[in-house]
């Protein structure tokens, strides 16, 4: 017999939204910002993900896909990560993203935003750091922003409500145990 699950959420949208930041070389920064998505779904917020750098088919979007009544996703990236130089392709890309963005966060439409690698796409010079905090700077007063990318300038850090970095202590790559479906992909 299954239970019915009876949420007990205040009104569908944010009093007063924060900015928040995970970051560092540590694994689940993103998985973070999923989790989050998941559980503002679930009380009936709109959530909006733009992911940058990114371009491939991550599992998520699968699941992710089965809540767009909620959860709109985007991708700003080429089809791979950049582990190299970045191309006037790469740069173009975020930059159409990050427009984009700004137009969404002004919208109103949604209480969350996240900028998934987006501090990686100012690392890479695709953005600027500027760039970002007028993002930070211009969001309404609702609105729920969450940043994540390895790397964060410390202008970013200051900016955030909250900040978790992610500290890498061991890893399973260091053996050769290449990302598996569902768990890194």
């Amino acid at each position: 017999m299954e239970k019915s699950i009876k949420k007990d959420c205040r009104e569908p949208h944010l009093d007063k939204g924060l900015v928040q930041l995970y970051y560092g070389n540590g694994k689940g920064k993103t998985t973070a910002a999923m989790g989050l998505a998941l559980r503002a779904a679930g009380c009936g917020l709109q959530v909006y993900i733009a992911q940058f750098v990114k371009g491939m088919k991550y599992s998520e979007l699968l699941s992710l896909a089965k809540l767009k009544e909620n959860i709109t996703v985007k991708q700003y990236g080429r089809g791979c990560f950049i582990r190299r130089e970045a191309t006037q392709k790469d740069v173009d890309a975020a930059q159409k993203g990050l427009a984009e963005v700004k137009k969404i966060v002004a919208s109103g439409k949604y209480d969350v935003i996240i900028l998934d690698e987006i501090t990686i796409a100012e690392y890479f010079k695709l953005l600027s750091v500027e760039d970002i905090l007028a993002l930070i700077v211009s969001k309404p007063q609702n609105v729920e922003l969450i940043l994540t990318g390895r790397k964060a300038d410390s202008r970013i850090i200051d900016a955030a409500d909250l900040v978790t970095e992610m500290v890498e202590i061991k890893h399973y790559y260091n053996k050769g145990i290449e990302a598996r479906e569902g768990i890194e992909k």
